[in-house]
């Protein structure tokens, strides 16, 4: 049994009870989000993290597959260079989003629009069987899902449709919150399916423009696309269902409005995790660049060195540790050298250090707290205080 298309009698409809929870949930995340300070070049990397997962989310979506090597490849190559369609469907993705940053914010949604974001997704990879841009025309069909859907009409219908709810996205949707509007056009424009392919990657192009307008951008981007893939049968179900109301868009609304909440909190404790990196960088440099006697300094820089290994790595295992560090030491026995400078830092507490279940090593990690547990005259005192250098410590446990 095939379930056909019918156009929405009005195009935004949905429970505001049912939804509450889910609603508030996203739009405290998004406050907090859009709240938190953060330097530039974070935000720049943490961007293009964001992008990724976007990318790959959107294309594995739709049953792309690559590998973390072959999206990379994607992520820097145009989609001429690229070998495989999922490679060439991930590059082309990039490209759209890329272009959707930098939009005006106040270009309106119409046709033009819309085309013109399916012809930035589908040329060069899926132009061979479907036009670029064109909606599908008289006898071009579409079924889709489970259980299967068709699309709008081919032809007329298909242009009256599309032409109505890019229509109702400037006009009545301005009735609801922003994240309602993204998150209508989504499901709308993936229910009518008006193109013979790229449907999907084309409405979570369109919901991601709208969130970039009410703040979700450029750096604060979140890759709606990588929660609907990590969620897939809830993300079709939500779908699925929605239609099944006569386009009621309570569950589809509750399902990604969590995605929302869900992708905000993830982005908001990548930034903070930045922020803690940042203090306790600028707390190392502080404190250990006061120690005054040319001895100390000499062992506050090497410490210095192995704290910002960890900073930039998270955690180390001491085997591991020994092999990055063999260069810091100018000694007979480098691992005399590290085990003693690892017990300061540990007696410090500026490092943190917990033996593997199996016992076969330990594991190293920065204490991100410290900046904030430490006081300047703690320090001293800890540092005047700690015994002479011991070789065992923290492995003797």
């Amino acid at each position: 049994m095939v379930i056909h298309y019918e156009t929405p009698s009005r195009w935004i409809t949905y429970d505001p009870a049912a939804i509450q929870a889910e609603f508030l949930g996203a739009k405290a995340a998004m406050l907090a989000l859009t709240q938190i300070p953060y330097q530039r070049s974070w935000a720049d990397q943490l961007q293009q993290i964001q992008l990724k997962r976007e990318v790959a989310g959107t294309s594995r979506i739709e049953g792309a597959e690559f590998t973390e090597k072959e999206l990379d490849a994607a992520m820097r190559e145009t989609p001429e260079q690229l070998e495989t369609r999922s490679q060439r469907q991930a590059a082309c993705a990039l490209a759209t989003y890329r272009w959707i940053a930098h939009l005006e914010s106040d270009r309106p949604i119409d046709e033009t629009l819309v085309c013109e974001v399916h012809r930035r997704i589908v040329s060069g990879c899926d132009d061979d069987h479907c036009p670029p841009g064109q909606l599908r025309r008289r006898d071009q069909n579409v079924t889709f899902g489970a259980p299967r859907h068709r699309g709008v009409e081919g032809g007329e219908e298909c242009d009256t449709t599309l032409r109505q709810l890019c229509q109702a996205a400037r006009t009545v949707f301005l009735d609801h919150d922003p994240l309602i509007q993204a998150l209508a056009l989504h499901y709308h424009f993936a229910a009518m399916h008006p193109f013979l392919d790229g449907n999907g990657r084309t409405a979570r192009a369109l919901e991601a423009l709208m969130l970039q307008r009410v703040g979700l951008r450029d750096t604060l981007f979140i890759a709606m696309s990588n929660y609907y893939y990590e969620q897939k049968p809830g993300y079709l179900t939500a779908l699925s269902e929605t239609r099944a109301l006569n386009h009621d868009l309570t569950p589809f609304l509750k399902f990604a409005l969590k995605g929302i909440e869900s992708q905000c909190n993830r982005l908001f404790s990548e930034i903070r995790l930045h922020v803690a990196k940042a203090l306790y960088r600028n707390t190392v440099a502080d404190l250990f660049g006061r120690l005054k006697s040319p001895r100390k300094r000499v062992m506050s820089d090497r410490h210095v060195q192995l704290l910002q290994l960890f900073l930039d790595e998270d955690s180390l295992t001491l085997a591991v540790l020994e092999k990055r560090t063999g260069h810091f030491y100018k000694v007979s026995n480098p691992r005399k050298a590290l085990i003693r400078d690892l017990n300061y830092l540990v007696r410090l507490q500026a490092i943190q250090v917990k033996r593997l279940p199996d016992k076969s090593d330990f594991l190293l990690s920065v204490n991100l707290e410290w900046p904030t547990q430490i006081t300047e005259t703690e320090f001293f005192k800890r540092v005047k205080e700690l015994p002479k250098a011991k070789v065992h410590g923290f492995l003797s446990s």
